[in-house]
């Protein structure tokens, strides 16, 4: 094997590495969302709901505290597809009609445990000094 070969051979193991690498942080990053992100699943979470219905859904879950812009929304989207949380239902060419995959559903309800735990802790915390 001669030198060039040898330096091909490291530099395709390189970005081997560096690609399960990506994947790996892209993954552990999903386990705990952002507020975007957890209200998107949020909304789509008791019925198949398309593009704009999520943003107005999104808005009035949070009472307009959370508003996801459209540039936002559509990137989450792809990425939630791409990742198999969300699934498109229908296309007409105008709009996508989403619904949650029971991967999406599962890291919902996750993502819910760890928010309740985080206020339990929270009143745990402040009840210790009321007493």
């Amino acid at each position: 094997m001669d030198i060039l070969t040898l330096d091909s051979l490291i530099h395709d193991i390189s970005l081997i590495a560096l690609m399960k690498e990506v994947t790996c942080v892209a993954r552990e990053q999903l386990q705990t969302l952002t507020e975007p992100m957890y209200y998107i699943l949020l909304a789509v979470a008791k019925q198949p709901t398309h593009g704009y219905e999520i943003m107005k859904s999104v808005a009035e879950i949070t009472k307009e505290r959370v508003k996801v812009g459209a540039g936002t929304l559509y990137a989450l989207l792809t990425r939630f597809e791409k990742e198999g949380i969300m699934l498109c239902i229908s296309n007409d060419g105008r709009r996508k009609t989403y619904t949650l995959t029971n991967k999406g559903q599962e890291i919902l309800k996750n993502e819910y445990q760890r928010l309740a735990e985080s206020a339990a802790a929270y009143e745990r915390f402040f009840e210790k000094e009321e007493r």
